[in-house]
């Protein structure tokens, strides 16, 4: 049984609730315990699990997270650098989901976070059970 920490930013708290439950089916699904944390917004994201992975506490993390396109150019920085830096973290050998949500509007975020249509809180959560799967194969 893994230990699973998932990380979610609260900004869009009726999107992120989706996905918060999507995860957690998923979890429980597969007989994984689970915590959950609270960032401000997707680019605390990264930060907040590096820093939970210093504890040895968690063996694999979800990220969870909307990012909705505004007028300005900050949706790049923070779809791009939340991504970067998840990347980073599963490079570094951490098993790793990514359900940060980057999407045009509330309605493509609606479908992609609920449960019963795309599910994406569920992907990411069993994306990062994969991962942890390959790294047990190749420790």
């Amino acid at each position: 049984m893994a230990r699973v920490l998932i990380a979610e930013a609260r900004f869009y708290a009726h999107l992120n609730d989706l996905l918060l439950a999507g995860a957690r089916a998923a979890l429980d699904a597969a007989g994984h315990t689970h915590e959950t944390i609270t960032v401000p917004g997707a680019l605390e994201l990264p930060a907040a699990i590096a820093l939970a992975a210093e504890s040895g506490r968690f063996d694999a993390f979800v990220a969870l997270g909307v990012v909705i396109r505004g007028e300005t150019y900050h949706f790049e920085i923070v779809a791009g650098e939340s991504a970067r830096g998840l990347m980073a973290l599963t490079l570094d050998g951490h098993a790793v989901g990514n359900g940060i949500l980057t999407v045009e509007n509330e309605a493509q975020a609606l479908v992609r976070a609920d449960p019963a249509q795309l599910d994406k809180g569920g992907d990411a959560a069993r994306a990062a059970l994969a991962l942890l799967e390959l790294k047990g194969k190749y420790s």
